[in-house]
């Protein structure tokens, strides 16, 4: 499974970023079989997960410290997850990297069982 994310940049404080991610099983297994999140990782800081969304879209999980600024969202017919990054704030600085996970056997909180990570992309806000 090859997850390559995009959308990464350089934003201002208070701004706005949308990420992708386009997945591609060579196994031929569908998209929409896949569990979908974001984490995300700061110099120096250990990676955290930051928002998941179910294969089916009902079920969408964020962190705390997202407080409504992010939403998570997925294209089955495009196997694309995306990220809209609201509002965003200096402390959201950090390589984005996008997850494909079971939510039988894949732990959120320390990103261990993932069945599949992306290389990331890099977002850095600005003060």
């Amino acid at each position: 499974v090859q997850l390559q994310a995009s959308g990464g940049g350089l934003v201002q404080a208070g701004g706005s970023l949308r990420l992708s991610c386009v997945l591609s099983d060579p196994s031929g297994r569908s998209f929409s079989t896949y569990d979908m999140g974001w984490f995300r990782q700061a110099p120096g800081k250990e990676r955290e997960f930051v928002a998941g969304i179910s294969r089916d879209t009902v079920s969408l999980y964020y962190a705390d410290f997202v407080q409504g600024r992010f939403t998570v969202s997925r294209d089955n017919t495009k196997n694309t997850v995306y990220l809209q990054m609201n509002s965003l704030k200096p402390e959201d600085t950090g390589v984005y990297h996008c997850v494909a996970y079971d939510r039988d056997y894949s732990d959120l909180t320390t990103g261990e069982g993932m069945d599949a990570w992306g290389k990331g992309t890099q977002v850095t806000v600005s003060s």
